[in-house]
């Protein structure tokens, strides 16, 4: 059977205010020392992609829930769902579209990918409240039948999608819904729910995705406040297919530490290729980037990486300007590693950290995993003079997990699932919901910080509905008018900068011949 029934998108409000800018949707920051030594010498090039305000010219959205319903949903559970259901559904506007599919012992799609009008949203709502609780958990039939509604799709161009993943138990049905092979093509977010999940699995699905998280939500209370997380990225993405490509000049690249999403090596050119896929408004993603140089016999300027980056936006393809990442070559230097590269670099070993103490509390090693944490902890206290955001959060998330340590049967039952999330959002650089919500932020993004006050509202009081995706829009542009084109003047300006550099240049090369 065929799910090419989604719904067209028919216009209904004015589309005026709208934007047409494909230029500076993300902008790319390169750190690094300025001097490097005569001798052959390793170095790093930190590279910042940021994800700049779309304001009204966000692409719209297909989304697809997919929702146990099993026997064990049963009760307040299933109650909180459908609350958290409730905030998605309201949230989403007409430029947007919603499928939910449900699975038990079998899956069920409930409707198509509808487009989000007064009347559909009020059909779907009912949809979701007459749910009830039965049967066994087939975690591969909900997958398989919320990946087939994307791939059905007649209508695809421009659209930005994502499967929103949502068990509370064992899958006992199905087998392993993460050996689909068609989880690749899609972002895929999956949440936990409760404390009888399998997060392995869930992390698993998430990790093989383009760009999913895995949220673990023990907490009951805490579904609204996951689900609006992941959804105001989903409803903020600012590019799509977001490409970027490392060369070397005068250099070896050695390794390209971004996390695991895909890279290839071109052996022709010693280039390393990484796909990000989606980035989201103001969220970020650092590539760190060792290179190798070569001794050199004079003082002199070199180029030494460069970078090439590029994106989709409604549906058009943009190719950026390259970016040169650039050294000066002295006898000897005490230039200090930027700042910004060791948070960085404390960041990466916090994560590896997380990963190998769960590793050995695994084996039943609860006490070496409980020192690991502990020095790790401690190595964070003098990273950088000033106290720094980012420091200060990876602190709580190690204390948050070094207390889900204080026994084997705590760590199996919330250490674990807490530490794969982490392990998730980390190499993924995006905000994944685990343990205390509103205090570990890490990767969150100014959206993600005003769903998360409104989903507390609105679990407080469901009859007050929370406001629309467009209402947000309009509150930040009118806090920030000139957001939606500040990408595009900084690129611009960017482009200027390199054409002065390059006649300076050229004069510069011409009076010294």
């Amino acid at each position: 059977m065929s799910f090419n029934d989604d719904e067209p998108i028919v216009a209904t409000k004015d589309e005026s205010g709208r934007t047409s800018f494909k230029e500076g949707k993300t902008t790319a920051t390169i750190i690094n020392k300025k001097e490097a030594p005569l001798e052959e010498t390793k170095f790093k090039v930190m590279l910042e992609l940021k994800g700049e305000a779309a304001g009204k010219d966000r692409s719209g959205l297909d989304l697809v829930t997919v929702l146990d319903v099993s026997g064990s949903m049963e009760g307040d559970k299933l109650a909180k769902m459908k609350i958290a259901m409730q905030f998605v559904i309201k949230k989403l506007s007409s430029i947007d579209r919603l499928s939910v599919v449900t699975f038990a012992n079998d899956s069920d799609r409930l409707c198509p990918l509808r487009q989000i009008t007064e009347t559909s949203q009020a059909e779907i709502e009912k949809l979701v409240n007459d749910l009830v609780a039965k049967g066994n958990t087939n975690i591969t039939a909900g997958l398989e039948k919320g990946l087939k509604v994307l791939n059905d799709r007649r209508l695809t161009t421009g659209r930005s999608v994502g499967i929103m993943l949502m068990s509370d138990g064992m899958a006992n049905r199905g087998g392993d819904a993460s050996q689909l092979a068609a989880i690749g093509t899609v972002p895929v977010y999956t949440f936990g729910f409760g404390a009888d999940y399998d997060p392995k699995t869930l992390k698993a699905i998430a990790d093989k995705s383009m760009g999913g998280t895995f949220s673990d939500v023990q907490n009951q209370d805490n579904l609204s406040i996951a689900f609006s997380q992941c959804l105001a990225g989903l409803l903020t993405v600012a590019v799509q297919d977001l490409k970027v490509t490392f060369t070397k000049v005068n250099s070896t690249i050695e390794n390209v530490s971004a996390g695991n999403y895909p890279q290839s090596r071109d052996n022709s050119d010693d280039s390393v290729t990484v796909l990000f896929g989606d980035l989201y408004e103001q969220e970020l993603r650092k590539v760190i980037v060792e290179l190798l140089l070569p001794a050199v016999s004079r003082r002199k300027g070199t180029d030494v990486l460069r970078i090439t980056y590029t994106y989709s936006i409604g549906g058009e393809l943009f190719e950026a300007n390259p970016l040169i990442a650039t050294v000066t070559r002295i006898q000897t230097t005490e230039e200090k590693e930027r700042d910004e590269v060791m948070i960085e670099e404390n960041r990466l070993r916090t994560a590896r950290t997380i990963k190998e103490a769960r590793n050995m509390a695994d084996k039943q090693e609860l006490d070496a995993a409980k020192d690991m944490i502990v020095e790790a902890q401690s190595m964070l206290d003098d990273v950088v003079e000033e106290p720094n955001p980012l420091i200060e959060m990876l602190k709580s998330e190690l204390n948050q997990l070094l207390k889900l340590m204080k026994s084997q049967t705590i760590y199996e039952k919330e250490g674990r699932p807490f530490a794969l999330s982490s392990e998730t959002s980390h190499d993924r650089q995006r905000f994944a919901a685990r343990g205390n919500v509103e205090k570990i932020r890490l990767f969150a993004t100014p959206r993600m910080d005003t769903y998360l006050e409104q989903a507390k509202l609105f679990d407080e009081d469901p009859s007050k509905p929370p406001p629309t995706v467009d209402e947000d829009v309009e509150k930040e542009l009118a806090a920030d008018p000139l957001a939606p084109i500040v990408g595009a003047l900084s690129y611009y300006i960017q482009r200027a900068i390199q054409s002065l550099q390059a006649i300076d240049n050229i004069l510069t090369s011409s009076r010294s011949t």
